[in-house]
């Protein structure tokens, strides 16, 4: 897991402070409602349209409120088929949308594409400045005088670090790469650039900056997708049923350190510090009990009966099933590619493998998404357990970035704690 180019720096005791007051607020305007949801499916897959119905139709959402694209049935779209078989389309759907009527969500069924490959010409692009790049480096490396007179070992280290530094902002940079969900979030903002992420404007630590794309252009994204159309079908049967009942179980939480001082500009001692401070936020609510491991090794099987709730890391690709998942559980697993595949058998990332053994919502990234772009811990799992927004909203309110990575599965309307706000 790289950190990227932009650490993660935010005063904790400050994001507490601002959580308290947003979820003071009169949220009766900002609430998800049904009738402001698109569905997405694709007509070409039977299972999916089956579903966009079903969806529709168990959470009220009006008829005239789905599209049906024609897309591949693939995980991946060129980003051709992005701009002419999906983005197009969606555009033309929301501007014919006249008020009071307006749409705040989208849903991607089982079928639609997961991935957003970048144009050819941008890949060798990419991977000719990176090898150019790599091949000087590493051609000064091998000359044992380091090729200038007079410079020392520290002022060489010093200026392979810089350049390093710049190999990882231009990779970020030029990158194109995104999941397809991330990439609609800003479908109404067409001329934002393609390569590198995008400031989410609503995203808490971001509220004071001056947004790359207003408000108003942003969309709130989830997917309603898994291995096949019957973990689908669970997912919003859960849902539904949880959300009448309220979520119950045990939250667990997986750090890699115990809790220490302030950790300074070390990103990931910054994030193993964030699921700390959320397991004592949501033990101070008094919602469930806390477990908390805070060594370097995972929670092993059998160890975590009853979750309702979890956050952890780090295991790539390789998901240690730990978990007897409580119908209609939340929690997401903080690693470079968790989200790569919803579909390959013998996949074993997290994303997957969590929707197969039963939880009912998760995030990940279809790629390198850099640490700190994953959603802030202390903001969704605060704002879910207020019970008063949605799953979507909770994303999007603790999402850093947008037109990148990261992907949420899951019904958007979901309010697990919503009977006891």
């Amino acid at each position: 897991m790289r950190t990227g180019s932009t650490l993660w720096h935010w005063p904790i005791r400050l994001v507490c402070g601002i959580l308290a007051v947003l979820v003071l607020l009169p949220v009766g305007a900002q609430a998800l409602q049904p009738e402001e949801i698109l569905i997405l499916a694709n007509r070409r897959f039977d299972k999916g349209v089956a579903l966009a119905r079903y969806y529709a139709r168990r959470r009220g959402i009006p008829k005239e409120n789905r599209l049906l694209l024609d897309l591949p049935e693939n995980e991946v779209c060129t980003r051709d088929d992005y701009n002419r078989r999906v983005a197009a389309p969606v555009r033309a759907y929301l501007k014919a949308v006249k008020p009071p009527r307006r749409i705040r969500c989208l849903v991607l069924m089982i079928g639609m594409p997961l991935k957003v490959a970048p144009s050819e010409s941008a890949r060798q692009e990419i991977e000719k400045a990176l090898n150019a790049r790599e091949s000087a480096l590493k051609a000064r490396m091998d000359q044992p005088d380091h090729g200038d007179a007079g410079v020392g070992t520290d002022d060489l280290a010093r200026e392979l670090a810089a350049v390093r530094q710049r190999l990882s902002e231009e990779k970020v940079r030029r990158d194109q790469r995104a999941s397809l969900d991330s990439e609609l979030s800003v479908v109404l903002a067409p001329e934002l650039p393609l390569g590198g992420w995008i400031e989410n404007p609503f995203y808490v630590p971001f509220r004071n900056r001056t947004p790359a794309v207003p408000k108003k252009e942003v969309l709130m994204v989830a997917r309603l997708d898994g291995p096949n159309a019957t973990s689908v079908k669970r997912i919003i049967d859960d849902a539904i049923r949880v959300e009448s009942i309220g979520l119950r179980g045990i939250a667990y939480f997986d750090a890699r350190w115990p809790m220490g001082p302030d950790p300074g500009k070390s990103a990931y001692r910054q994030y193993d510090r964030a699921i700390h401070q959320t397991a004592r936020q949501i033990e101070r609510a008094g919602r469930m009990p806390v477990v908390v491991d805070d060594t370097q090794a995972l929670f092993q099987h059998g160890q975590c009966p009853d979750a309702a709730l979890y956050c952890g890391w780090y295991s790539l690709a390789r998901y240690v099933d730990a978990f007897d998942w409580k119908a209609g559980a939340v929690g997401f697993h903080i690693a470079s590619s968790e989200c790569t595949t919803l579909k390959q058998a013998d996949s074993q990332v997290w994303c997957k493998r969590m929707i197969e053994d039963g939880i009912c919502a998760t995030i990940g990234p279809v790629g390198e998404p850099y640490l700190q772009s994953f959603p802030m811990p202390e903001l969704f799992f605060g704002f879910l357990t207020e019970g008063v927004l949605s799953l979507a909203e909770c994303y999007t309110l603790s999402l850093p970035f947008l037109s990148w990575k990261m992907v949420l599965i899951g019904d958007p309307l979901y309010r697990p704690f919503s009977i006891s706000p």
